[in-house]
């Protein structure tokens, strides 16, 4: 079985019910949005993000240069080793809730801003 993944960058256009809506396609869980595309991210919770979690992400650092986290329903500050991982990768990062991350997410996108985006599935 093949990782789900999406390979271009793309808008969210809808998120909830455990999952999002983007490029006329739907996927249940959380999303991690790259410069290469969109993957499946098996995080449900931000307690939950492990730096290994962020692997694939840190393979393409050097095309990002804000990661949005989209913590759930509500802001939850990022834990102290993953600040630490993504300052050392030069990675800016801000915690929102999901849904703010995507409206920001869609706005940088449209901008053409070197963003990325992990968000996690709300109901």
């Amino acid at each position: 079985m093949h990782e789900a993944h999406f390979p271009r960058r793309a808008a969210i256009d809808f998120y909830g019910n455990g999952g999002f809506r983007f490029a006329d396609m739907s996927h249940r869980g959380s999303i991690l949005c790259l410069p290469s595309g969109i993957y499946a991210w098996d995080v449900s919770d931000i307690s939950g993000l492990a730096p290994e979690k962020l692997d694939q992400l840190l393979r393409e650092a050097g095309q990002v240069e804000i990661l949005l986290v989209g913590t759930g329903q509500d802001l939850v500050p990022l834990s102290a080793p993953i600040k630490s991982l993504l300052h050392d990768h030069e990675i800016s990062h801000d915690p929102m809730s999901t849904g703010a991350a995507i409206r920001t997410f869609n706005v940088l996108l449209a901008e053409k801003r070197a963003v990325a985006a992990a968000l996690i599935a709300v109901e």
